[in-house]
């Protein structure tokens, strides 16, 4: 490489030339956050040749999410996956599970800073443990990219669909697909996640605008994603209240709520939204079990949220769209 090109890299990166001959010549002896910024320097070059082998995969950005039995979180850690291999090989993508019953594990996990982290990618149930491990991240200079739902208090970029206009255009829906009047039921996974508190408010803050709409709406249910607690709450709600015209579910769960509506006398009455369009769910729809589901395109906030993280680390240069994903309603037609 001419000389004058390894002056600009090392002029980029802060180092001295011989720094940059090490990098490209794999002899050791650099620190590890030094040879990230070399490698960042050769991008901005349009370095030719490949990378070292010895430095791929020097750039790790590590993928939290939970739940890994949902569905949902299946799909987005699939969509990961495929964008990931296509990515420069000096970028590695880590994804792994938590369990979001226990956040102070999630908070260790973060704070385990042998692990070796360019820029964090979570999906986490609001915690002040996950919260204060987050900010410490921040504050060592990590990207923190929150996805699917916000945390509050962090000031870090979030990629993920409105879920209080989510909630809106499902009161929409109800009205105009449940021309009898009568009681309403929200569900969602619990009060943890910001996500389903904004689309359960959006919900509700539309009901009560439509005075004339005939529904009944006051109460919430939370069955955190767990068959049996859903299965239960639904079967209550059905027995208990013979004005049970709707049924709203903000979170998981969607095939067990739609097993007990088929079973149960009543159960094609009911109109039933929810979210997230999965192989059962868009078999709900055909059969006319549930009347639409809102899907949040977890596709598209995985390339984003990785854009986004390439992008804090001066990866990518053009800034990256911060606007709410848009969301896509499916019905019976369009599914």
């Amino acid at each position: 490489m001419p000389k004058t090109t390894i002056k600009k890299i090392a002029e980029l990166a802060g180092v001295g030339t011989a720094t940059v001959e090490r990098v490209l010549n794999e002899r050791g002896g650099v620190r590890p956050d030094t040879v990230e910024k070399v490698i960042r320097a050769l991008r901005d070059v349009d370095y030719p040749r490949r990378i070292p082998e010895k430095h791929q995969g020097l750039m790790r950005i590590d993928v939290i999410l939970v739940n890994p039995e949902s569905t949902f979180f299946e799909r987005l850690a699939r969509a990961f996956a495929r964008i990931a291999a296509t990515l420069d090989p000096a970028i590695s993508v880590h994804r792994s599970f938590m369990d979001d019953t226990d956040p102070e594990a999630i908070a260790r996990r973060l704070s385990d800073y042998s692990i070796r982290r360019s820029a964090i990618i979570i999906a986490a149930p609001e915690h002040p443990s996950v919260r204060r491990a987050l900010l410490a991240l921040r504050s060592r200079g990590v990207p923190v990219i929150q996805i699917v739902s916000l945390m509050k208090g962090l000031d870090a970029d979030y990629i993920g669909i409105e879920n209080a206009a989510a909630g809106r255009m499902a009161g929409l829906l109800m009205c105009g697909l449940q021309k009898r009047s009568g009681r309403i039921l929200a569900m969602c996974h619990s009060g943890v996640y910001d996500a389903h508190r904004q689309r359960v408010s959006g919900f509700s803050d539309y009901i009560q605008r439509q005075v004339d709409s005939g529904f009944h709406f006051d109460a919430v249910s939370f069955h955190h994603d767990e068959a049996d607690r859903a299965r239960e709450t639904l079967m209550d709600a059905l027995d208990r209240h013979k004005d049970f015209v709707g049924l709203y579910n903000a979170g998981g769960a969607n095939s067990t709520l739609s097993d007990v509506l088929r079973r149960h006398p009543r159960g094609k009455n009911i109109c039933f939204i929810g979210h997230e369009l999965t192989e059962r769910s868009s078999a709900s729809l055909r059969d006319g079990t549930m009347a639409a589901v809102i899907d949040q395109v977890p596709e598209a906030q995985a390339r984003r949220a990785l854009d986004m993280a390439l992008y804090r680390l001066g990866l990518l240069e053009q800034a990256v769209d911060l606007r709410p994903i848009p969301f896509v309603t499916v019905t019976k037609e369009n599914v």
